[in-house]
């Protein structure tokens, strides 16, 4: 890599009190994200999510377009936990090595045998949802919509915190609700 092309990682608190969010100046993911809190999943898919989950005190990893959340276990120490986290996402990328596996890729989810209110759904997470949740280093998925009501994975940041909730119904819900009438509820998986 040149030296016009630095890694710049820098740190931005999120809602939730056990989740940083590290911006980077590359685009890691095309869109969505990987979410990663068992070590052998992220061994298998992320290199880089591998390398993180590995560090003492850390439970979680999500990599979305240019940022990674990082959450903290309860025994881990912020201080030890960003500056190791901070280091391996910079020296990761710094090396060029692979983000994601060639298989976790080539996994992803397509939406093609999707319900018409199920791409209706994807498209208002997409464009609406999505982009704002990430602002704060959190992600949101659907996982699938059955007689009326919405599941979804909340991820990174939003997982477990404290204003999930308030998010999911007064947010998300009235959107959703807004757009598509035959929903009924939205809650989290």
């Amino acid at each position: 890599m040149s030296q016009s092309a630095q890694i710049y990682v820098s740190l931005e608190f999120t809602p939730n009190p056990n989740t940083l969010k590290y911006s980077v100046n590359r685009v890691l993911l095309d869109k969505g994200a990987f979410n990663f809190t068992v070590l052998g999943e992220a061994e298998k898919d992320s290199p880089l999510a591998a390398k993180l989950l590995a560090l003492p005190g850390v439970s979680g990893v999500m990599i979305g377009r240019d940022f990674v959340t990082v959450t903290k276990s309860d025994a881990g120490d912020w201080d030890q936990v960003h500056k190791s986290a901070s280091k391996a996402i910079e020296q990761h990328l710094s090396e060029e090595l692979p983000i994601f596996t060639a298989d976790a890729l080539a996994r992803r989810q397509t939406g093609a045998g999707d319900s018409e209110i199920e791409k209706r759904i994807r498209e208002i997470l997409d464009q609406e949802i999505r982009p704002a949740v990430a602002m704060d280093g959190g992600d949101i998925e659907l996982d699938r919509y059955e007689n009326g009501i919405v599941y979804l994975y909340l991820q990174g940041s939003c997982a477990g915190c404290p204003s999930a909730t308030m998010t999911l119904k007064m947010g998300i819900e009235t959107r959703l609700k807004e757009h598509i009438p035959e929903i009924q509820e939205v809650v989290s998986v």
